[in-house]
């Protein structure tokens, strides 16, 4: 087992809840409206195809940043892949492209919850989109096991919850599913939304560091914490399918929900989802705050607004939807496995040992990956019908 260096030590359920907290927001929440356009068998099968390629990225990406003492992306890139004269250039590409990707998928988080403030108390956009970045940024702004505790203690809540919403809705007037194939361009995009709502990619080096690179507490954290989302998953869709029907919108799911049910059930509703969006927040910033401290050594506070303040401008300008916003962020932050496989492949080399991946880390698993990267890639460019 390595000592790696880390800003804090985490407990394995403050590991978990950090993997569970930087998927469960945006993606999960958008995922109901892309099952609607299709039938409940390729929801079922979509969901296991996508389990099973995104735990082996993850994993993956966990062994490349153990073997890199627990760097995040960008570090590891300019180690394992970039060389040569246009090194430097590469790296800072990446850094832009990667940065890009998470500011624009937290400005979706800020977005879906000024909906909700809006849809609850008829707060306007603009303040709502103000309030939940001055809760949310606060968080992070104390650091790594603030971040953690703050996640494992939502994620209970969230499951909690979650139970209540779905007895509410089934004591309600329940809606049948679609058992009716659409098109392969409706599945891929939702292939692409699933796999987007189960990544976790850039806050798995903060488990390896959070971990003191303790191999099996690491391997076991991101199987479950992966798990728990596809549960969420499940439960959410099939539950906001059974209350609003077809009829939703790209508000985020739970917001159509609470609004279809109303009552004391709809608050669950809206609790829920500020959750939700609470803990990816949390999640997605300090990854991008730790990679503009790994690049530019500002210092984690100055890193800290770095990271933060550019999503908050894009969410008050109301660029785009909140399905829009998280389908944009999915195809710059899909298309890094690609990058990750390469890397990962040199440094499996490299070391010549494969602690974390072992056999599922070989080549045709690297191509499997690879594959699955490139057609979420393009499921987030389509149109849906």
């Amino acid at each position: 087992m390595k000592n790696i260096q880390s800003e804090a030590r985490l407990t394995f359920g403050e590991a978990t809840s950090i993997i569970v907290g930087h998927g469960v927001g945006a993606g999960i929440l958008s995922i109901p409206f892309l099952a609607s356009r299709n039938s409940i068998f390729d929801l079922v099968w979509v969901l296991a195809l996508a389990y099973g390629t995104n735990l082996l990225l993850h994993y993956i990406i966990a062994e490349l940043s153990y073997n890199n003492n627990g760097a995040q992306f960008i570090k590891c890139f300019e180690t394992e892949l970039f060389t040569g004269r246009l090194k430097k250039i590469f790296t800072w590409l990446a850094f832009a492209l990667l940065g890009f990707s998470v500011i624009v998928n937290v400005s979706g988080f800020l977005t879906g919850a000024a909906a909700v403030f809006g849809s609850w108390f008829g707060m306007p956009r603009i303040g709502g989109v103000l309030l939940f970045y001055l809760i949310g940024g606060s968080v992070v702004f104390f650091g790594m096991k603030l971040v953690g505790l703050c996640e494992k203690v939502a994620v209970v809540s969230m499951l909690a919850v979650i139970g209540v919403l779905v007895v509410g809705t089934l004591r309600g007037e329940t809606q049948s599913f679609s058992g009716d194939f659409v098109s392969l361009t409706n599945v891929l995009a939702l292939y692409s939304m699933i796999a987007f709502a189960l990544s976790a990619v850039m806050s798995v080096p903060q488990v390896v560091k959070g971990l003191d690179g303790d191999v099996k507490k690491i391997r076991a954290s991101i199987a479950l914490g992966t798990g728990i989302n596809l549960f969420l998953i499940l439960v959410i869709t099939l539950t906001t399918l059974a209350g609003v029907g077809r009829d939703i919108s790209q508000n985020g799911a739970l917001v159509d929900l609470s609004e279809h049910l109303g009552g004391w059930v709809g608050i669950i509703g809206y609790i829920f989802t500020l959750l939700a969006l609470a803990t990816s927040f949390w999640a997605n910033t300090l990854d991008l705050r730790d990679i503009v401290n790994e690049q530019t050594r500002w210092g984690v506070r100055s890193s800290w607004a770095a990271a933060t303040l550019p999503s908050l401008a894009i969410a008050l300008l109301g660029v785009t939807s909140f399905v829009g916003f998280t389908r944009l962020a999915s195809i710059v932050q899909v298309l890094t496995g690609v990058g990750v496989i390469v890397a990962y492949n040199r440094s499996r080399r490299r070391m010549g040992t494969s602690p974390i991946c072992g056999r599922v880390g070989t080549l045709p698993f690297q191509l499997l990956v690879l594959v699955a990267s490139v057609a979420s890639t393009v499921g987030a460019l389509l149109k849906i019908n």
